[in-house]
């Protein structure tokens, strides 16, 4: 599928005109465990490693046109249960996603210059890790596995909570405990394992660092450092981040004439009564607007969920339910990575869903609490619905220069 034509020019124009940036003439330039090593070729990234060796990032001239690209999917747009959601006091601007993305790379926002948001989050894995657990900045490990950022702004964010012990909607972080990207963002900044930095520490060393002076002044107006400024600037990046190129978007405006015989079963097993997968994938964005419980244990203990937030033990055990774009390339599944292939995750769903007292009434068979829904899917019917989700990988996405590491060398 072509992308529309201002996405052409603008990826072209990038591509064409990378240059070092010239602080003098910067005016007006707008600009967050076992391994599982899946092959992935053919990206534009190099090693995070290199930004702590770079002095200043590169970008490209013209500027790259954020604001614009949430308006490009129509299928999107015309899917009325999958919004984007963006704060009037934060919309996507040129500049800000241009400084966003800068910090998003740099090692500088960790206490000790080894870990960069990049670092848990990696465009070639679509900006989630491949690790069960993320390594910290001193060698210890985060409680949760990454989650995937791609098309993070299709949610509907409130998090802490429902009414009466209801789910609460869709927030950031598995237990969606933080309300909006912005509060998001600055959180793992200030954990001890994953960043280990103050804000004070934070907006002093970015007020040191030259290339900031002209990124801030041009995305605020002034070049002063805040870690508001730090925290609407990185949301504004990972606003950015939308994925709309895979095989299933292209199926979607050709009556899936693309797809071969097994990933129509598999999208028919995911869609109808076989699978019922789609009553909490739902939308364009394969995601639910709100965390629920999907029987990974019995009984909830070292990791209570959303409970932890609302201190509501109905809610212990639920998740934030993540988009299932680019699948594929996110590998361990669940928060704790406990998953390790699609083919577990298809399992589990078919056989394995435990009796927990918050299971989500769509895995309940008939409704029942403490009777688990089974599938019994056929063992060529679980390999179609493999399939099937494997049509959600966009290999544009992973491979877009501006969503890429500006302290890499591009080509």
């Amino acid at each position: 599928m072509n992308p529309p034509h201002n996405f052409r020019t603008c990826s072209g124009l990038c591509l064409l005109a990378v240059l070092s940036f010239s602080l003098a003439n910067l005016t007006g330039c707008n600009t967050a465990s076992t391994p599982i090593e899946p092959s992935v070729t053919g990206t534009t990234n190099t090693s995070i490693a290199s930004a702590a060796n770079s002095p200043q990032p590169t970008l490209p001239v013209p500027q790259i046109e954020y604001s614009k690209i949430h308006l490009i999917p129509a299928h999107f747009v015309n899917d009325n249960a999958a919004q984007y959601v963006t704060p009037a006091d934060n919309p996507v601007t040129d500049a800000g996603a241009t400084l966003g993305r800068v910090l998003f790379y740099d090692k500088k926002l960790s206490l000790n210059n080894s870990t960069a948001c990049a670092t848990c989050h990696k465009q070639e894995l679509a900006f989630t890790d491949n690790k069960r657990l993320s390594d910290g900045l001193m060698g210890g490990l985060t409680r949760r596995h990454s989650m995937s950022l791609n098309n993070i702004s299709y949610v509907d964010v409130g998090g802490g909570g429902g009414r009466g012990g209801a789910p609460a909607p869709m927030g950031f972080f598995w237990d969606t405990r933080a309300a909006t990207l912005e509060i998001q963002a600055l959180m793992p900044i200030q954990d001890k394992t994953e960043m280990g930095m103050t804000l004070d520490s934070l907006t002093k060393r970015l007020t040191q660092t030259d290339y900031y002076k002209p990124l801030f002044a041009s995305a605020f107006g002034t070049p002063d450092v805040t870690s508001d400024r730090v925290a609407k600037a990185l949301a504004q990046f990972v606003r950015s981040l939308i994925t709309y190129r895979s095989k299933f978007d292209v199926g979607v405006q050709t009556n899936f004439q693309n797809f071969s015989a097994q990933e129509n079963r598999g999208r028919a097993i995911f869609n109808g009564r076989d699978g019922n997968c789609a009553t909490c994938h739902g939308t364009r964005q394969f995601i639910m607007e709100r965390p629920e419980n999907n029987g990974l244990d019995a009984v909830s203990t070292t990791d209570l969920g959303l409970a932890e937030v609302t201190g509501n033990q109905r809610d212990a055990g639920r998740f934030r339910v993540p988009s299932l774009r680019n699948i594929e390339l996110t590998a361990p599944y669940m928060h704790d990575g406990r998953l390790l292939t699609l083919e577990d995750v298809v399992e589990h769903y078919n056989s394995q869903v435990q009796p927990h007292p918050n299971l989500s009434n769509q895995l309940r068979a008939n409704g029942q609490a403490n009777t688990p829904r089974r599938l019994n899917l056929s063992t060529a019917d679980k390999q179609a619905l493999v399939a099937f989700l494997k049509t959600l990988t966009d290999t544009e996405f992973i491979k877009d220069t501006r969503f890429s590491n500006p302290f890499a060398v591009l080509p």
